[in-house]
C-alpha cells in the first residue's frame, strides 16, 4: 500500500509539472510574473507539495528564478541568452521542419492550416493568450509529424524560456508572428525541405524580432547570430 501510495505521489507531481510546463511554453504567464505557490495549489485542487516539487524542477530548468518562498518568479532572458536559445531553435526547428516536408501527409497539413485559421481569428480578436497557444501549437507540430519524439523533448526545455517571452511580445508583434508561418505550409505541400527549413528560420528570426525589441537588443540585430 506504501508504495502505491509513492507511486500516486510521483503520478500527481509529473502531472502538476508537465501542467506548469505547458503554461510556460503556452504563454500564460509573462516575465517577471510572481508566482504564489498556495494560488497554483487551489488552481490545481492539489496540496502545496506537489506545486512546490514542479516549482523546484522548473527552478532547475531555468524556467522560473526561486529567490525565495515569497519570491517567485518568471525567469526573464538576457539578450545573450536570448540569442543563444535563438541559434539552437534555428538549427533544431530547422531539421524538424525539413524531416516534416519530406513526409507530411494531407492530414498533416490539414492540421497546419487549421492551425492557422484560429490563429487568424485569435490576432484579429487581440487574444494574446489564445494567439500564442496556437503558437507553439505549430511550431511542435511539425517535429511531431516528422517523428522526431527525442528533438520535441530538446525543443521543450528551450520553449519552458521562450514562452513567456513570445506571450509578452505577441500583439506587439502584429503579423509578424503569423505571416512566416504561411510559406512553412507551402514548403511542406511541396514536399521542398530546402525552403520549409528555410522558412521556420525566417519565422524564428524576423518573426521574433519583436520578442528581441522588447528584450532590449533589437537595434542591432542586423545580422541573424546562428
Amino acid at each position: 500500500m506504501a508504495e502505491f501510495t509513492t507511486l500516486e505521489h510521483e503520478n500527481l507531481n509529473s502531472v502538476v509539472y508537465g501542467a506548469l510546463c505547458d503554461a510556460l511554453m503556452q504563454g500564460r504567464f509573462q516575465p517577471g510574473d510572481r508566482l504564489k505557490i498556495r494560488d497554483l495549489a487551489e488552481q490545481f485542487g492539489t496540496s502545496v507539495t506537489p506545486i512546490r516539487d514542479a516549482i523546484l524542477r522548473l527552478a532547475n530548468d531555468e524556467a522560473i528564478t526561486f529567490r525565495s518562498p515569497r519570491d517567485i518568479r518568471i525567469a526573464g532572458l538576457s539578450e545573450n541568452r536570448y540569442r543563444e536559445i535563438r541559434a539552437i531553435r534555428v538549427r533544431l526547428e530547422g531539421l524538424a521542419a525539413e524531416t516534416a516536408a519530406q513526409v507530411a501527409t494531407s492530414a498533416d497539413i490539414q492540421a497546419l492550416e487549421q492551425i492557422l485559421l484560429e490563429n487568424e481569428a485569435a490576432i484579429k480578436d487581440g487574444d494574446r493568450l489564445k494567439g500564442t497557444q496556437l503558437n507553439q501549437a505549430f511550431h511542435f507540430l511539425l517535429p511531431r509529424i516528422a517523428g522526431l519524439p527525442v528533438l520535441t523533448t530538446i525543443l521543450r526545455r528551450l520553449w519552458l524560456q521562450m514562452g513567456p517571452h513570445i506571450s509578452d511580445a505577441y500583439l506587439a508583434g502584429g503579423r509578424a508572428m503569423i505571416d512566416h508561418h504561411y510559406p512553412v505550409v507551402e514548403a511542406l505541400k511541396r514536399h521542398d525541405p530546402t525552403a520549409a527549413s528555410m522558412a521556420i528560420v525566417d519565422d524564428i528570426l524576423l518573426g521574433g524580432k519583436p520578442i528581441l525589441d522588447r528584450i532590449g537588443g533589437g537595434s542591432s540585430d542586423a545580422q541573424p547570430s546562428a
